[in-house]
């Protein structure tokens, strides 16, 4: 029972004794005789324990966080460039923990604060602290979080001088006709979406292969969705698209790029094919494009992941996917509380697999690698025209 509840069945208790009933019911309780008695005048005017509302003196104290709401932005710049998570879930982790997050509070902002108030500030943003065991997905990189920071810090110093910070990836393939979609949606009650019961490929329409480019700094997505094969050649076009259509506009004195991108896939590190066609961008819109790639196995750190896509996974949930004007249109009335705005657009033309790229031709590109992991931080420089 709770404390009201208790208060009410001792002052039952006392009414049916009668005379003497308070004292007696306070001795064999411990309980005090004037709370004892006034639960005996709240039983006999008729009170239950529902109706009794327990009122505490407010201490008049701030939280902490109202009262220093310079903490938690500089708490969670200390966590953002190594926190991890399921991109899905609003759950994150943090690897580093409160003692040390406490200290770096101090050496690096000078804010003093007390590891367990870090603790609280994280739980109250949704973050936990994992045990070491579950810290390595797949094979764990010396330098990946030495890469994370180099990252973050080359972000924040091009967000600052106003360079465009993109993020790209492709998302989940998408089998395109009257299949079930994962998720619920609200419908009247005994009329739900009536979808095939098997989702063979060949009783599709076609795939969907949504590439995105996510604006780090203006919280913007673009999508191009494609019909045919996710290749590098499809990945820099779409990012051309993005350009064109709203990097141009939004930077019209960005004289470079810099994206971040997954190791591997059409935007990996590896593919001769990605590279050229970052030279071959790079040379039609006369900009620097600096690139750098997240480590191996940790895809789930690019912002693209848990700011882009899985935004519109939530959106289009329970929802078939029957054409690509569906599609389209899902993805452009994706939204947040944040303010995400995105645009999405299809893309039918053909990008066969199989590119390569000579070692002539491999050579002619003019890519300057970075002194930290040149292969997963290098800048792709326009080469001068001739004419």
């Amino acid at each position: 029972m709770d404390e009201r509840a208790r208060r009410l069945w001792a002052g039952t208790e006392a009414g049916a004794i009668g005379y003497g009933g308070v004292a007696a019911v306070a001795r064999a309780t411990r309980m005090a005789i004037s709370t004892v008695r006034k639960g005996r005048d709240e039983a006999r005017a008729g009170a239950k324990p529902e109706d009794v509302v327990k009122v505490r003196r407010s201490t008049g104290k701030r939280p902490f966080e109202a009262a220093h709401p310079e903490v938690w932005p500089a708490l969670e710049k200390l966590v953002d460039p190594v926190t991890r998570g399921d991109p899905e879930s609003p759950l994150r982790w943090t690897c580093k923990s409160t003692h040390v997050l406490a200290a770096e509070m101090f050496t690096r902002f000078g804010i003093r604060v007390s590891d367990k108030t870090v603790a609280k500030l994280l739980k109250k943003h949704k973050y936990s602290l994992q045990a070491p065991n579950k810290s390595v997905e797949g094979e764990q990189h010396p330098d990946r979080n030495a890469q994370f920071e180099h990252i973050n810090a080359k972000a924040e110093d091009c967000i600052k001088r106003g360079v465009p910070v993109i993020s790209v990836d492709t998302k989940k393939k998408e089998l395109v006709g009257n299949f079930k979609n994962g998720g619920r949606e609200w419908q009247p009650q005994g009329e739900p979406e009536l979808v095939d019961v098997h989702d063979f490929p060949s009783d599709a329409i076609g795939k969907a292969i949504p590439y995105g480019v996510y604006d780090v700094a203006a919280n913007d997505g673009f999508v191009s969705v494609g019909t045919d094969h996710d290749t590098p050649v499809f990945a820099v076009t779409s990012i051309e698209a993005w350009w064109k259509q709203v990097g141009q506009v939004r930077y019209p004195d960005a004289r470079a790029i810099f994206i971040t991108a997954d190791a591997g896939g059409s935007n990996g590190h590896r593919p001769r094919v990605w590279k050229a066609e970052l030279q071959r961008l790079a040379d039609k819109l006369g900009i620097s494009i600096h690139v750098s790639h997240f480590p191996p196995g940790t895809s789930k750190w690019n912002k693209i992941e848990h700011r882009l896509f899985s935004f519109i996974s939530i959106n289009w949930r329970g929802r078939p996917l029957r054409t690509y004007e569906t599609i389209i249109n899902l993805i452009s009335n994706t939204t947040n509380c944040g303010g995400l705005v995105v645009r999405a657009r299809l893309d039918r033309r053909r990008y066969p697999i199989g590119k390569k790229v000579s070692a002539k031709e491999f050579a002619s590109l003019k890519i300057e690698r970075d002194t930290f992991h040149g292969d997963w931080n290098y800048v792709v420089k326009p080469r001068k025209q001739d004419g």
